[in-house]
């Protein structure tokens, strides 16, 4: 049963497409809401349970290898597989109201099901085809939601553009993965691995995949240069896939990356064999966190601004890829900050996004001058949006500041101060694009009369506010998060 956080994602999109099949026209979004959060929640229960009993981890025997070693859960596999699971069962429950004049609403929750059923295999990939096959069953599901809104010209053209890109991407990345297997003669990473501390005169080949397979990454956690289908995807999408794709997806990116180059790739022998991973996901890191914070501060659209804030905080991220070291003393520490940031990031960037489904669904406009006034009408719903604003700037006490801190500091530990302090610069500059959100909301006047809302969506309200608590009470928690994310980071590299 060691799958089974996975298989409770699978059997829930499943029941759910037979639910649509036998009730089309029978209330099916009220049911299918209900059905696919409790599938989310039944597969987060299951991954948490994990985690706390030690499954899979070195205290209890180890990492759990299953279909011939293509499998692996351990810490790691589990710690995102919450993360995923946490954000899909916040999507599911705010769509309800998001979809509530839909006319066949249960295809969508089928598809963010199986695409967070692909994410939590892809945290669990042990061979490079799986990764490969995991990674398409995230893309497939993930085109069609951007462009769900078969009406919305922006959407589909959104979707077009990052079905076009991700194409590409995925061709880069099946070239790279057949490169390393010509180099090494496996897909299995712990026979990469081996592999790689006898390239001999393979070492050039082998090195061409690794940076074709770098290539892959990026355009799945968004970072540049293959972030530019991120913006237009964003925006153009219902914002719960937003905040799906942003939060869900970009953790998932990041979940195999962790794996395969902490395991496949080990340090010491990449740089013997001349191939300085390291060093490129830096310079991604770097370019990715200042490209994206710029680009966030000239936006006038709030959900663009978002999109390119995403984008920055893949830069971030990068920094558990970036500061490691050959026998570094601090690698599962500066990995393990990474994950839990992501952990945070997936509260806070989902509730961001679900408040502006909030805002579509009033009614309101996108751009910063359209918030202006909300404060006054929707309190609650602002004073939410502040904490998001605030913990993704990295202000104390809330949970964005944590886990930034322990990011950077580790990597100071580490050896990579210059990279902690461009991480921190970038963190300053962003308070002034997350600010204005805050600005317009509680300060500026409206240039007309306030925004009429008329109603109260229940199951968005719920999700924003349960979200801003979360970002909130993981201080409180952080202790418990930080451990469990070093501790399965540092077994990657035992």
């Amino acid at each position: 049963m060691a799958l089974a956080p996975a298989l409770a994602l699978a059997l829930t999109g499943l029941v759910l497409l037979l639910y649509d099949t036998l009730r089309p026209k029978s209330g099916t979004n009220a049911a299918s809401s209900i059905i696919a959060a409790i599938g989310s929640l039944t597969s987060l229960a299951f991954a948490v349970w994990y985690l706390a009993v030690g499954t899979g981890q070195p205290a209890t025997g180890g990492a759990i290898y299953l279909f011939a070693d293509a499998l692996k859960i351990d810490g790691l596999a589990l710690f995102f597989t919450a993360i995923v699971a946490s954000v899909t069962a916040l999507v599911v429950v705010a769509s309800h109201d998001y979809l509530v004049d839909h006319e066949t609403p249960g295809e969508f929750y089928s598809l963010v099901t199986f695409a967070a059923t692909g994410m939590a295999l892809l945290a669990s990939a042990n061979s490079l085809a799986t990764v490969f096959v995991a990674l398409e069953m995230v893309s497939l599901p993930s085109y069609a939601l951007v462009a769900y809104f078969k009406r919305n010209r922006s959407g589909v053209e959104a979707a077009m553009k990052y079905f076009l890109v991700g194409a590409v991407s995925s061709a880069i990345f099946a070239f790279g993965i057949s490169l390393v297997y010509a180099a090494t003669g496996s897909l299995l990473l712990g026979d990469v691995a081996t592999a790689f501390g006898d390239l001999g005169a393979l070492s050039g080949v082998a090195g061409i995949g690794v940076v074709m397979m770098i290539g892959g990454f990026a355009f799945k956690t968004a970072s540049v240069p293959f972030h530019f289908w991120a913006p237009d995807a964003y925006e153009g999408a219902p914002a719960p896939v937003s905040a799906f794709l942003s939060s869900a997806s970009k953790a998932a990116g990041f979940a195999v990356a962790f794996r395969v180059f902490a395991e496949a790739f080990p340090i010491g022998a990449s740089l013997a064999a001349g191939i300085d991973w390291p060093l490129a996901f830096a310079i991604l890191a770097v370019v990715t966190m200042t490209l994206g914070n710029f680009a966030a501060a000239v936006q006038t659209n709030v959900k663009r601004m978002l999109a390119y804030s995403s984008v920055g905080h893949a830069g971030y991220a990068l920094i558990g890829l970036a500061a490691l070291s050959a026998g570094g003393s601090h690698n599962g520490a500066v990995m393990g900050s990474a994950m839990a940031h992501l952990l945070v990031y997936g509260f806070m960037n989902t509730g961001a996004f679900l408040f502006i489904a909030m805002v579509e669904h009033w009614g309101v406009g996108r751009t910063f001058e359209d918030y202006a006034g909300l404060g006054r009408t929707a309190p609650m719903a602002s004073l939410a949006m502040t904490v998001f604003m605030f913990s993704l700037a990295g202000l104390p006490p809330l949970g964005g500041f944590f886990s930034k801190y322990f990011l950077f500091m580790n990597a100071v530990f580490n050896g990579f101060w210059w990279l902690a302090a461009v991480g921190a610069i970038n963190s300053v500059l962003s308070l002034y694009y997350y600010s204005r959100v805050v600005k317009a909301l509680w300060i500026d006047d409206p240039s007309g009369s306030l925004p009429t809302i008329d109603s109260r969506p229940t199951a968005l309200y719920g999700a924003v506010i349960f979200a801003a608590v979360a970002t909130v009470l993981v201080l409180p928690g952080f202790g418990p998060v930080i451990e469990t994310a070093e501790a399965a980071a540092t077994a990657l590299f035992g």
